[in-house]
C-alpha cells in the first residue's frame, strides 16, 4: 500500500460534506472505500440513536471506519449533527435488518454493536424483534472471519433467548464479552441509574465444523 494510502487509513481528516449518505441502489451492495475515501476495518452501530456512542467509539479508534445505522428522523438528525466533523463516521437512515441483508458487503464488517434493541416483551410481539435465526445468518455473513457481535440488552428473557439461538448457529462461538473499552450509552447510563442489570452478549465469528 502507498504510503499516502497508509496515512490516509490512519488519519482521517475532519469531514467537509455531510456524514449521512444518500444511497443511489436499495439492491446494489455499499461501496464501502468510496463512502469513507479510504480502506479501514468497519464497525458498525445498529439502531445508532442520537450517535453519542458511535461518536464517541469512533474518535477513540480513528483508524477504523464507523457506520451508524438509525431508520428515526429525529435521531439521525442528532447523530448527523454529532458526527458533521468526525472524519470517520458514516451514517444511513433505514432499517438495520435490511442494511445486513442487502446492502453491506459479504465480509466487510469487523464488529457490529446492538445496544439495547427494543425488546418487545409481549410473546406476541416477539415476531418484531431484530434478532433472529436469520438475522443471525446475515450478520455472519456481514461480518469477517474472527468478527463479532456486541450486544447489550437489560431484558433477561431476551438476553436468554438471543443466546439460545446463537448456540444454535454453528458461525458463531459466544465468547467473553470485552466491553471495559466501550462508551457508555444514553440506555445504559439510564439503566444502571435505576439499578437495573446489563446483559452483554458477545459472538465471534468462526468456520462451522464440516
Amino acid at each position: 500500500m502507498p504510503a499516502r494510502e497508509v496515512q490516509s487509513a490512519h488519519r482521517p481528516e475532519s469531514f467537509r460534506g455531510s456524514p449521512l449518505i444518500e444511497v443511489d441502489s436499495l439492491i446494489d451492495r455499499l461501496d464501502l472505500e468510496k463512502i469513507f475515501a479510504r480502506r479501514a476495518a468497519l464497525h458498525v452501530d445498529l439502531g445508532c440513536g442520537n450517535g453519542s456512542f458511535l461518536c464517541a467509539l469512533a474518535q477513540r479508534i480513528p483508524e477504523k471506519n464507523f457506520l451508524g445505522i438509525e431508520r428515526l428522523l429525529g435521531r439521525i438528525r442528532s447523530a448527523t449533527r454529532k458526527a458533521a466533523k468526525i472524519g470517520n463516521v458514516r451514517l444511513l437512515r433505514m432499517e438495520s435488518s435490511y442494511v445486513v441483508r442487502y446492502l453491506l458487503p459479504t465480509r466487510s464488517v469487523e464488529t457490529f454493536y446492538l445496544l439495547f434493541p427494543d425488546p418487545w416483551p409481549k410473546r406476541r410481539h416477539w415476531r418484531r424483534r431484530l434478532v433472529t435465526e436469520d438475522f443471525l445468518s446475515a450478520i455472519s455473513q456481514a461480518l469477517v472471519e474472527n468478527g463479532t457481535f456486541r450486544i447489550a440488552t437489560d431484558q433477561r428473557e431476551y438476553f436468554e433467548k438471543m443466546k439460545e439461538m446463537a448456540r444454535a448457529n454453528s458461525n458463531f462461538a459466544i465468547i467473553d464479552p470485552s466491553v471495559a473499552d466501550l462508551p457508555l450509552t444514553k440506555f445504559e447510563r439510564t439503566f444502571r441509574a435505576q439499578g437495573a442489570s446489563i446483559h452483554w452478549l458477545e459472538l465471534r465469528k468462526v468456520s462451522p465444523v464440516r
